[in-house]
């Protein structure tokens, strides 16, 4: 596996790795040591990179151009490193993330099968084209373009086409529910498998246990990086939910908060736990104040939560309305977060009976599309195919 050191785009594969190691596959994990604690627990060995991104310090640029540039740097420097790895002990097959574009040039180099793992949006027909012509208007997007073709050209990859390498990869696993693409019509379906959400296909992931005497139980956790916003909902919550009759509120803090940031006073309908994956607590609660990566999205989805949705950054934005459109949410901006919004946002959800019909619905739909057992399913066969071809 090829990954991206973004905890986002690496917690949605761990499982997956997880099981092809129960299932008795020597599995590596190329990556960085900032998500290195993540990959340890599934039993992979980590092969240690030296990436560029600016992960640890959350430093990412406005420009779309310039975020772009940033990855195409990150596989410049990260190839030469998997060269180093792999071209004595190749791998039979090798799983990439969307991100790692250095994942695929290695596979094209040795002649190897490779199937990308997206833990976002795929391509649908038209979109590539459309993010082209977006891209070429830009100041810097030809330049780029043409940077990007030059490396293609030199460092042996046997896709030259930008727009075929970045957008049209030959084997996808998508690792979110289809519910959440857009266009999802437009996908070709022999090239992308939406196995949805991947998620334990073994033991729970905590001892957490719904409190006997709770008439509803509330989560909200906006997941496991700080920032200051996110501190301010916090205390909004407490005021929105401290006298609710008969509701327990789980709330989960990220990892650099201190508790006395909430207030004086815990108030006794709360319980406030340090940030962990959220799935177990999601399957034993009535609705999720979350906000709404694609991961978090996916996993409200695949326990069939309604969510208050409270997104930071455009691609939260755009999967929190997705979630909106599905009728299974509201969302609320961080700057518009007060007690009173949160309170509504919550009387609306419990009190529509569409919403809990929805929810039931997409619940089936996800569960359906297989999860880790059919992604590694699907990622066993692919290897059948690369030892027979």
């Amino acid at each position: 596996m090829i990954g991206t050191p973004m905890v986002g785009h690496v917690l949605p594969s761990l499982e997956i790795i997880r099981e092809l190691v129960a299932r008795g596959h020597r599995v590596t994990y190329a990556n960085a040591d900032h998500v290195a604690e993540l990959i340890t627990p599934t039993g992979a060995e980590l092969v240690r990179l030296v990436s560029t991104l600016p992960v640890a310090a959350g430093d990412w640029p406005q420009d779309p151009i310039a975020t772009a540039s940033l990855f195409l740097d990150e596989a410049m420097a990260v190839l030469p490193q998997l060269h180093a790895a792999y071209d004595d002990t190749p791998a039979d097959l090798y799983l990439y993330d969307i991100g790692a574009y250095a994942g695929r040039a290695l596979a094209e180099t040795q002649g190897r099968g490779l199937v990308q793992l997206s833990p976002t949006h795929v391509a649908w027909e038209g979109a590539q084209e459309e993010m082209d012509a977006a891209f070429a208007g830009l100041p810097g997007g030809p330049a780029h373009r043409a940077r990007f073709a030059a490396w293609l050209a030199r460092c042996g990859a046997v896709t030259t086409n930008v727009e075929e390498f970045t957008g049209r990869p030959r084997r996808v696993l998508a690792l979110i529910p289809r519910a959440m693409q857009p266009h999802a019509d437009r996908v070709d379906t022999k090239a992308v498998t939406f196995v949805g959400p991947c998620c334990s296909a073994g033991e729970k992931q905590s001892g957490w246990m719904r409190p006997a005497g709770a008439t509803k139980v509330l989560l909200v956790s906006l997941g496991g990086s700080a920032y200051l916003r996110q501190r301010e909902i916090y205390r909004q919550c407490v005021a929105a939910f401290a006298d609710l009759p008969g509701w327990h509120v789980v709330l989960q803090i990220d990892s650099g908060s201190d508790p006395g940031l909430l207030g004086e006073r815990i108030p006794p309908n709360f319980e406030v736990l340090p940030w962990v994956l959220p799935l177990t607590i999601l399957e034993q609660v009535d609705t999720w104040v979350t906000h709404t990566g694609m991961g978090s999205s996916g996993e409200g989805l695949y326990a069939g939560v309604p969510m208050i949705a409270v997104p930071h950054g455009a691609e939260q934005c755009l999967y929190a309305d997705r979630l909106v459109d599905l009728g299974v949410a509201r969302r609320i901006d961080p700057a518009d977060v007060t007690a009173a919004a949160l309170r509504t946002a919550l009387m609306e959800l419990i009190g529509d009976p569409q919403v809990a019909a929805r929810s039931a619905w997409l619940w089936a739909e996800v569960r359906t599309e297989g999860g880790t057992r059919r992604a590694v399913d699907l990622i066993e066969e692919q290897l059948v195919e690369e030892r027979v071809g």
